[in-house]
């Protein structure tokens, strides 16, 4: 089942560790066809997974296919999914978003590309890893139309269009949070009001939207 979709987890997984947004076994992804989603096994490294490793649930968190257990933060996928219009979705434990998850309650918009993500990027309140509280925080900090969140002590989420968008949504809520940490070793950052912000809308810097359900 979801034979495409599993090859994909396995793609995305690898980048990934790749890139250092993931370490070890670390991080999660899943990606929703229908009622049914695949998503990456507990436990396991991502860059070493083969798509018969990943499992595929109901949106129940029922396991309909696979011989391994889902991650442990599948609620919290499930979460997103009934509360989003997302396809995909990633989570990290990428170094920078976890000290800004770990000292802030929101990353301001410091950079005009912010907008991508939906606006000011929120932390959800801090909750044990893979239970209901976390999956609930997770869904108020994306509430609103935003592509992506922060974990309290912990790391971050983004969502997509498909695996390819949200990969780059986590790549961008990395950025972001690099450039504030260095900025902040340096000075004050310095973050865009309303009216700039505003203004980049009016170019047309908006995120995609996604597809329409009918």
């Amino acid at each position: 089942m979801l034979k495409d979709e599993r090859d994909e987890l396995c793609g995305i997984g690898r980048r990934l560790a790749g890139t250092g947004l993931v370490t070890g076994s670390a991080g999660n992804v899943s990606v929703r066809s229908g009622d049914l989603v695949a998503v990456t096994p507990g436990g396991m490294m991502l860059d070493r997974m083969a798509p018969a490793d990943c499992p595929v649930v109901d949106m129940s968190a029922r396991l309909v296919e696979g011989e391994r257990a889902p991650s442990s933060e599948t609620p919290m996928h499930l979460a997103l999914y009934e509360a989003t219009p997302a396809a995909a979705i990633v989570h990290t434990h990428s170094t920078y978003g976890a000290v800004v998850a770990t000292t802030m309650s929101e990353l301001p918009p410091i950079h005009y590309n912010t907008l991508l993500l939906g606006g000011v990027v929120r932390v959800a309140e801090y909750a044990t890893y893979g239970t209901p509280e976390l999956a609930e925080n997770v869904r108020a900090a994306m509430a609103g139309g935003k592509r992506a969140a922060l974990m309290a002590n912990h790391g971050g989420v983004a969502i997509g269009r498909d695996l390819d968008e949200a990969f780059e949504n986590a790549r961008l809520l990395e950025w972001l949070c690099g450039v504030y940490v260095r900025a902040k070793t340096i000075g004050e950052p310095r973050v865009l009001t309303d009216e700039e912000l505003a203004r980049v809308v009016e170019r047309g810097l908006t995120p995609p939207e996604f597809p329409r359900v009918t």
